[in-house]
Parts: structure tokens; sequence; C-alpha cells
């Protein structure tokens, strides 16, 4: 009986994930660059398995940093602790463009936009995806993302009020950067691009309690529409909302299923190992929310950002992560950085650290999708 139950699941996952690949191609005929990264995703999803991603893979890790060059170094010379532990790379790319609004040349994590465009296009070439997220400055304070010193930053930017062109000049970088992400033909690369992120916390300055629904949605969809102007139809677009929120706060900002083309979810473990249960209980329960949320609006799920600093549980990949998704449709996980620079900030094995030999244990599951199984999937 319970192999047919799950036989059953599993059919009626597959039958979803054909509907959603459905109803996101059926506006046109042609198979874009976009629609085949979420056709990809859909087809890694129907097959009871996720994409494992890393913020920063490439440019840093635990107490390595890459020299900033210009030259290209070629797919094979890229660096990582993922690469180092278990000899692949990761499927999905984490990179943000914080400081791009400035015109900085260097992101807030010290990383040049220019090998950081490089990596992305090799990620593209190896078979891989990346996602980009945006912790842009304060547009009316000056100071970074994390300053909630003014309340309603978000109208500010909006038409008609007293930051919108200054607010449009940054997205006017962003947008010449993301048209730089182009392949050997000159074709767009698709990247999961995610703003905003989190907003249901208090710690952006577009987060609760500093913006309402209304001008978080407004500013969504002015955002969207400016960079689907500027011709940048590469975007695929991630809504995520912090773990804590019920399906009626989870939805409360949404822009509109013709502005969004993924459900993300931000979920980190608390408490150390001693969080472990809490982590996997609430993981469980609220991304079984948002499937059926995806379920209703025809879009794929991911848990965007997750991890344990320092990962103090030795069996963390397996006991933890893995077992709080195995049953759960995400299409992929990504874990935070490695700082270079900040020895206990790191939420990804290297070389000699005690989680390492789980973390082969969790690349070797038939669950997990790395870079190499997904150049298979993509020849």
């Amino acid at each position: 009986m319970k192999k047919f139950y799950n036989s059953l699941i599993f059919l009626l996952s597959l039958l979803t994930m054909i509907s959603i690949t459905a109803t996101s191609c059926n506006n046109s005929k042609e198979i874009t660059p976009k629609k085949e990264i979420l056709n990809r995703l859909s087809t890694v999803v129907a097959e009871g398995k996720f994409l494992f991603g890393h913020q920063d893979s490439y440019f840093y890790g635990h107490h390595w940093k890459r020299p900033n060059r210009t030259l290209y170094a070629g797919a094979a010379k890229w660096r990582s602790d993922i690469k180092d532990v278990c000899g692949d790379y990761p499927a999905v790319l984490g990179c943000d463009l914080g400081g791009i609004e400035r015109g900085d040349t260097h992101d807030l994590d010290s990383v040049h936009f220019e090998t950081m465009r490089e990596a992305i296009i090799a990620q593209h070439e190896m078979g891989g995806v990346t996602a980009i997220s945006w912790h842009s400055r304060n547009p009316v304070t000056g100071g970074d993302s994390w300053d909630c010193s003014r309340d309603t930053v978000m109208r500010a930017l909006l038409p008609g009020h007293s930051y919108h062109e200054t607010y449009m000049q940054w997205l006017t970088r962003a947008a010449t950067f993301l048209k730089t992400l182009t392949d050997k033909d000159g074709m767009q690369i698709p990247v999961i691009f995610r703003p905003y992120h989190e907003h249901t916390g208090h710690w952006f300055w577009w987060g609760k309690p500093d913006s309402s629904p209304e001008d978080y949605i407004q500013l969504w969809r002015m955002t969207h529409d400016y960079l689907t102007k500027e011709g940048l139809s590469n975007l695929i677009w991630a809504y995520s909302p912090n773990l804590g929120v019920d399906s009626i706060g989870y939805m409360v900002n949404y822009p509109g299923d013709e502005y969004v083309d993924l459900l993300g979810y931000d979920a980190y473990q608390f408490g150390g190992s001693e969080g472990g249960d809490q982590y996997v209980s609430d993981l469980k329960r609220d991304l079984k929310m948002i499937a059926r949320i995806g379920e209703k609006h025809n879009k794929l799920i991911a848990l965007t950002e997750t991890g344990l600093e320092t990962l103090p549980d030795p069996r963390w990949w397996t006991n933890r992560l893995l077992e709080a998704v195995k049953e759960l449709n995400v299409c992929y996980i990504l874990v935070w950085r490695n700082a270079h620079d900040r020895p206990e900030h790191y939420y990804a094995p290297f070389l000699g650290q005690q989680s390492a030999p789980d973390f082969i244990e969790f690349y070797n599951s038939p669950k997990t999708i790395f870079l190499k199984d997904l150049q298979k999937i993509h020849n």
C-alpha cells in the first residue's frame, strides 16, 4: 500500500509539473532561454530532485579569495569550497548586485562586477544556473540595506515622489550590468532575479513595517516593467518572503502572477545544533503551504536561502536539510556564503570541516542535483 501511495503521489507531482511547464509556455510556441530554464527546473522537480546552490561560491571561501581579474579564466579554473569537498560545482551560483546602484566596481562583499559577469557566463557555459539577489543601499538615507531608520522608503521611490528619479538611475545601472550577461552568440543568459527579498522581516529598508503591501507591490511592478522595457526578457522573477508567515502573510505583498515566475522562501536554522528539530518542523510545514500556493498559481517553489552558520551539527546535511525537503517539490536550494574574512561566517563545508563527510553523502543522494548532473539533463 505504501509503495502504491508513493507512486500515486509521484504521478500527481509529475502531472502538476507538466501543467506548470505548459502554463509557463502557453503565451508563445517559442522556447526562449528563460522558458528552457523553467522547463529544466520542472523536469528536476518531476523526478523528485532539486538543484543545490551556494552563494558567491566561485569568488571566495573559507580562508581564500579569488583575485579580481578581468581576464576570462575558463570554466575549469573556478575554485569553490563545494568543489574542494565533493569534486563538483553547485548547480546554482548565487550572486548579489549590492553596490551596482552606486556605480561601484565591487559588490558589497568585495566581488568585482567584471569577475561576477565572467562567473555567470562560465556557469551558463557549464550548464548551470545563476540566482541574483540585490542588497541595494537605502536610496533615501544613503545607508546600507539594513538601514531602517526611515519609514516609507519604498513610497519615496514611486512615481511622483521625492526619490523616484534617483531610484530610476539605480535601476538603469542594474539594467546596464544585467544586459552584459550574454553568451558567445550574443544571446541573453537567463538568471533567477530575486529583488526585495525577506520583506516579511524587519531588517531591510524594503521590509515590514517600513513599507506597506501597496507600496511594495507598486515598486516591484515598477521594477519589473522598467527592466522588461529595457529588453531584459531573461530574468526569472523570484518572490521570496521569510520564515514565519502563514499563507495570508506569504501572499499579502504578492505582485501578481504576471510579475512572478517562481515562489521562494528564506529560512535559516538558529540556535545551533539544538535548533535542528524546530528547523525541520518549520520547513516541512511552511514548504507544504508554499507548495499548495504554487499549485494554485502554477509556479515552481524554491528554498531560496537557507543554512546553519558554522555547521556545528556534523550530520546537518542529511539529518536536517535533506530530511526537511526530501518529500517536497522544491526546484532548488541555496545555502549562504562562506566568508573569506570572517572565520565564523560560513554555511557550506570546506576541506576538514566536520560536516564535510556528511555533505558527500548529501551529494551522492539521488535527490540532489549538482553541476555534473545538470549537464547531463541539459545535454
